[in-house]
């Protein structure tokens, strides 16, 4: 099935000039998400990726809208992902913790070094979590028991420092810096970056702080680029 910005590239298109029309999907792919060279200069991608990997997991419908089906979800492809920043980013950057105990993780990060122009790692922290009445049966994670109960280990690692650091670091090399995360704590960093006479990118889902959108010259929602970064996997089944 094709993606809803193909249906709407095509739909844009006279049936008797769609062989001859010279403007492609990646132009209008740009061109809907308003993100032009003119406007934006060099772009800078600062992908945390520690955020950005949740932000389909309740998604209950597709990129074309349709009814996900039973045990289905949608998961951010790493491949995919890299390949919309390199529409229009001349250096994409992704930053994510690695759990050298799940080989998910450790594949996300291979991807992530095959696919982005530097992939920022370290190791995760694992906080325990005692498990409440209900919360067992929802749980996909290891359960383990002490003499406190049962619990889970929550994977923490934040970007936050690094990410502020490197786009400082960056400022003479780009006009632009996009950053793709929904994290308020990056509400003083896009402050520093305006006072600068840079623009900013945010790219984000969920609830955003206001303050934190109001500094971006462009904000983008995630719901309008998944069918460009997601694809349909079977989720895990509950333990």
């Amino acid at each position: 099935m094709r993606n809803i910005l193909e249906q709407k590239f095509q739909s844009h298109i006279p049936t008797n000039k769609r062989d001859n029309y010279i403007m492609d999907l990646q132009e209008f792919t740009l061109s809907s998400l308003e993100i032009s060279e003119e406007k934006f200069g060099r772009i800078y991608s600062f992908v945390d990726f520690g955020n950005v990997n949740y932000w389909y997991e309740r998604d209950e419908r597709d990129a074309e809208d349709m009814a996900l089906q039973s045990g289905d979800k949608l998961v951010i492809g790493i491949e995919k992902l890299a390949s919309f920043l390199r529409l229009f980013s001349d250096n994409r950057r992704f930053y994510y913790g690695i759990d050298l105990r799940n080989k998910k993780s450790i594949h996300i990060t291979k991807l992530a070094r095959d696919n982005f122009n530097k992939s920022i790692t370290k190791p995760i922290q694992r906080i325990k979590h005692y498990l409440e009445d209900g919360e067992e049966k929802n749980t996909t994670r290891d359960i383990n028991e002490d003499l406190r109960g049962k619990y889970i280990y929550i994977p923490k690692c934040n970007f936050d420092v690094e990410i502020c650091v490197d786009a400082i670091r960056f400022l003479d090399k780009y006009d632009t810096l996009c950053l793709m995360s929904s994290d308020a704590d990056f509400d003083y960093l896009f402050e520093f970056i305006r006072r600068q006479k840079k623009r900013v990118i945010l790219i984000s889902s969920g609830y955003v702080m206001k303050d934190l959108k109001n500094k971006a010259d462009l904000n983008i929602n995630a719901q309008r680029i998944k069918g460009l970064i997601t694809f349909i996997k079977q989720k895990s089944r509950l333990k």
